[in-house]
């Protein structure tokens, strides 16, 4: 009998956090039940127009039709870098610190492919997105988890790390404002990872897709933005969240030269770049009307305001975020993550996601995204205050 056997590396992989969730979802569905999913940060709202326009017409476009350059059009690092300049002052080399990515998730992929060897160490928060730990696996390397703790304000200790550790280290990531606990950094905690990575030799991979995501007019800084930061490392940005294009996949990573030739050596070996036309929306979505950008930080801040105003009122603990479109809530008394994910999956039908599929620093918490209407958000309350705890 012919026997198919998948690598180790795929063996040892847990079960993917939001397939598992979806299978979750689907049986209550099946069941006939009105869920109302706040498991998965994949935004509702439309891609602006004038994006989607911009679109259009460069699909129609034959020049568009053939391979773009793997490192990106010219013209759109240029706007990335004119971006970066407007928003955080950071001056980039748009031919030198500007690759375009397929997504920031497949740059942050790969990275460890570049600069790890098998036994090396990858520093990674914990809870995370999970693709840090993974892509440091399937390069051979050890993901070491640097706990986010409410005391430290889910910022992690670098002095907890071992010196044994620091020096075995390769790449470091990190996420402000962050996913899941949508905490964010300030300029000398940032000043103090340029210190660590100097130290050690360690370079910083710096995950912020979600700095536009921001309340009360506190806007988030970005890693660049410190002094030496670009010695050290690189950040990764995103129109996903930014401008609702998720499903385009069209993201950036900008900073030190040598850090993103190293990446953009994988890329060239196991991809062909990234669509022009999308990158010519992504231009028009960096230059063109900003007005959509704002409309969606009052429409989050609202729904932020909603869902963490009744979590109150029912006795439910959070912060409340200054940023990203996540809600970071502790779970009762008697229960853990997971049970507690079930529970509210069970009893009201809302779809959420439990806090130790991050990490185990996770447990104890779950994450609700902020990504259906106001009024579902309000039925969601309403239910829970009809369950109790």
């Amino acid at each position: 009998m012919f026997n198919i056997e998948k690598a180790k590396r795929i063996k040892d992989l847990p079960p993917y956090l939001f397939a598992s969730i979806d299978k979750l979802k689907a049986g209550q569905i099946a069941r006939g039940v009105d869920i109302i999913d706040l498991s998965i940060g994949d935004p509702d709202l439309p891609t602006p127009s004038n994006i989607i326009a911009k679109m259009k017409k460069g699909v129609e476009d034959k020049k568009n039709h053939r391979y773009p350059s793997y490192e990106g059009m010219i013209e759109f690092r240029r706007a990335v870098s004119s971006w970066y300049n407007k928003r955080f002052n950071v001056d980039l080399d748009p031919g030198k610190e500007v690759l375009s990515l397929i997504g920031s998730k497949e740059g942050i992929a790969h990275i460890s492919l570049a600069f790890v060897d098998s036994g090396d160490i990858v520093l990674v928060p914990d809870p995370a997105y999970p693709v840090y730990s993974i892509g440091a696996k399937f390069a051979g390397g050890e993901p070491y988890p640097m706990p986010l703790l409410k005391e430290n304000g889910f910022l992690p200790d670098l002095k907890k790390i071992p010196e044994d550790v620091a020096m075995r280290a390769k790449l470091l990531f990190l996420n402000y404002p962050n996913n899941p606990t949508s905490a964010i950094a300030n300029r000398g905690f940032f000043m103090s990872l340029v210190e660590f990575a100097q130290k050690h030799n360690i370079i910083i991979c710096h995950d912020a897709p979600y700095t536009e995501m921001y309340y009360d007019g506190d806007k988030p800084i970005s890693f660049l933005e410190v002094e030496g930061a670009k010695a050290v490392g690189i950040e990764f940005h995103s129109l996903s969240k930014t401008y609702n294009m998720t499903g385009w996949r069209v993201g950036f990573a900008v900073g030190n030269s040598s850090v993103l030739d190293g990446l953009g050596q994988i890329k060239t070996n196991v991809d062909s770049g990234l669509f022009q036309a999308i990158q010519e929306a992504g231009i028009e979505a960096l230059e063109g009307d900003q007005s959509s950008v704002e409309e969606m930080r009052r429409i989050y801040q609202e729904r932020r305001d909603a869902l963490v105003n009744g979590l109150m009122e029912v006795g439910l603990k959070m912060e409340r975020p200054k940023a990203a479109f996540y809600v970071w809530v502790e779970v009762p008394n008697g229960h853990t993550s997971a049970t507690f994910s079930a529970y509210l999956l069970d009893k009201t039908g809302i779809v959420t996601t439990p806090g130790n599929g991050f990490g185990d620093a996770g447990d104890g918490y779950i994450r609700m995204a902020l990504t259906v209407p106001k009024d579902r958000i309000i039925e969601g309350v309403e239910r829970l205050k009809k369950v109790g705890f």
